[in-house]
């Protein structure tokens, strides 16, 4: 009979802790102080907007930073599927206020991971590597992989369905 070592069960981590997974893309990956501060600033100021509001996110190929592409807040669905590139994923944060089939009011906020069908491989691979890490800090309730612009322009009835 062989006897295999023994193997010490894994340190749990604090809460406060980052899990090994996000600590691997923290180092790939940052975040401005000024960007986080713009995340934080966003995440607290749509929770009362009366209007769906929207940032796209990039990831800097030059130094790995997570940033606004260009500060813009959409809140036309149209518009922001229309400032989207054919074949380059991107984050988008989506705060949208919505009255549920319940009739009680809410206001999702969301991740859409903007990864079109024809993007090139190196962007799709860095931007997979990149969503765990950005949901966690923008601390979104989900994430939701969209692929056409028809996905951006009907939404709301992918947002009605969460509760």
């Amino acid at each position: 009979m062989v006897r295999l070592p023994r193997i010490p069960p894994r340190k749990r981590c604090a809460p406060d802790d980052i899990s090994g997974e996000q600590a691997s893309e923290s180092r790939l990956y940052a975040f401005s102080p000024e960007t986080k501060e713009k995340l934080r600033k966003f995440r607290l100021g749509t929770s009362r907007a009366k209007d769906p509001q929207a940032i796209i996110y990039i990831i800097d190929q030059k130094n790995q930073e997570i940033r606004p592409e260009d500060g813009e807040v959409y809140t036309k669905m149209e518009d922001l599927a229309d400032e989207l590139p054919d074949s380059s994923p991107r984050f988008i944060l989506l705060s949208y206020p919505l009255t549920l089939k319940s009739g009680r009011p809410s206001v999702p906020y969301v991740l859409l991971y903007w990864l079109p069908e024809n993007c090139n491989p190196n962007s799709r691979m860095m931007y997979a590597g990149a969503v765990e890490l950005m949901r966690n800090t923008a601390q979104v309730n989900r994430v939701i992989e969209v692929e056409e612009e028809k996905d951006i322009i009907s939404i709301e009835s992918n947002l009605q369905g969460e509760d």
